[in-house]
């Protein structure tokens, strides 16, 4: 849904002096994050207090589709009052696109954009969206257009290049952890009733988010006691073996897997079938493999074995966002802004973890190539998630902790 306005979007702007400044525009791209909305604040608050520098912002509704449809949302008409509830608001207040750009698509694009006299383009998304800013960029270049494109990162997968993490992650993460955390104590509370609870989180090609289910774990019994992560293959009999060992020791047992944990030849742990769905990107889409594992489970120790799957309520409970993530994610629209400005093209804002004596967590923003982003996905490393492992380090909890904040710790009376 569009972002609310004073008036119906509109297709143009009036006309304007020669001497005024350039325009921005901006779109929200991929899945959402908790704190999508809150990068789109930041940008906007940015552009607002340059009124110098940057003209009027406008908002592509549906991103590409906006774009091509010449579907724009006057942005500076939203009240403030509205904007700091969009900053606090799930989903993508511009509505969000999974379109891929294309050739043919090129010429209307830089159409559009020529028609609202954009000189910045921010495009709020993960490696997708670095690749079709990336792609906007080269064409306006080669148009002889003045056009500055400034991603700003977000996915709750946490895969993106070049990047120590991305807004949406810790939230996301959060969410998952608490989720862990709570379906572990059900499960151990159920007892014979309802033992064995296998969960399936998202996680395109990277298992950073399924790994977060394990940060709230403080001792062996606590769940998870499993964790399936694309870049380790499942082995079934591996998996069985710890869930039995995990069920006869503490009297239940907890998974977690990602939607894209294959097996270790590769194949799709739901089956062989070709995908349900392919998207413009190439993405394709198969049945997730917690279904699968559970009934193994239940035949293999003979009890009822659960099977969650909580889908897109990972990446919307807001209630679990974390302090540190919104936080983020409004410095990162920021900082796109201030060095569109100054001059910074074809990048990606980043984000560092900065080393200090204290010990303390402490992140600022640098950029990098668009060209070096897009279309790229980085795994956890073997230091966080070993080859031979069940459950993430000690180092990827010393990592992810300071993203996702303090976690509840809960009691037992035995």
């Amino acid at each position: 849904m569009a972002v609310t306005t004073a008036s119906a979007p509109v297709n143009a702007p009036m006309t304007a002096p020669k001497t005024a400044p350039m325009n921005a525009l901006v779109m929200q791209s991929g899945g959402c994050t908790p704190v999508l909305n809150r990068s789109l604040y930041g940008a906007a608050m940015e552009v607002f207090a340059n009124p110098g520098a940057i003209g009027e912002l406008y908002g592509a509704v549906y991103g590409v589709e906006g774009m091509l449809g010449g579907d724009f949302a006057p942005l500076s008409r939203v009240s403030p009052d509205e904007w700091r509830r969009i900053a606090r608001t799930p989903g993508a207040a511009l509505g969000s696109t999974r379109r891929k750009i294309r050739d043919e698509d090129i010429a209307p694009t830089l159409a559009a954009l020529r028609s609202l006299r954009v000189g910045y383009l921010f495009i709020i998304g993960g490696n997708d969206s670095a690749w079709t800013g990336h792609q906007i960029g080269l064409a306006a270049d080669a148009a002889g257009m003045d056009l500055a494109v400034v991603n700003i990162p977000k996915t709750i997968d946490n895969d993106l290049a070049l990047t120590d993490h991305t807004p949406g992650y810790g939230s996301a993460a959060r969410f998952v952890a608490l989720a862990a955390m709570g379906s572990g104590r059900d499960a151990e509370s159920m007892g014979a009733a309802s033992p064995v609870t296998v969960t399936e989180v998202m996680g395109r090609d990277a298992g950073w988010l399924a790994a977060a289910a394990a940060l709230g774990k403080r001792e062996e019994r606590d769940a998870p006691h499993f964790i399936g992560v694309p870049e380790i293959g499942v082995d079934e009999t591996r998996f069985l073996d710890i869930m039995e060992d995990a069920y006869r020791r503490f009297g239940f047992a907890v998974a977690v897997v990602a939607e894209n944990a294959r097996r270790p030849d590769g194949t799709p742990i739901a089956g062989d079938a070709p995908p349900f769905y392919t998207d413009d990107f190439g993405h394709a889409y198969h049945d997730g493999p917690a279904r699968r594992l559970a009934a193994l489970a239940a035949r293999r120790l003979g009890v009822r074995a659960r099977c969650e799957i909580p889908g897109t309520i990972q990446r919307s409970m807001m209630q679990c966002a974390s302090e540190t993530d919104a936080r983020e994610a409004e410095l990162v629209g920021r900082d796109a802004v201030r060095r569109a400005i100054s001059g910074d093209r074809d990048v990606i804002v980043t984000l560092e973890r900065v080393p200090n004596e204290s010990g303390e967590y402490a992140c600022e923003t640098a950029t990098a190539p668009l060209a070096d982003v897009g279309g790229k996905v980085r795994p956890m490393p073997p230091e966080f998630m070993p080859l031979d492992a069940a459950l993430p380090t000690q180092a990827f909890a010393d990592y992810a902790i300071p993203l996702i904040g303090e976690l509840p710790q809960f009691g037992r009376i035995r």
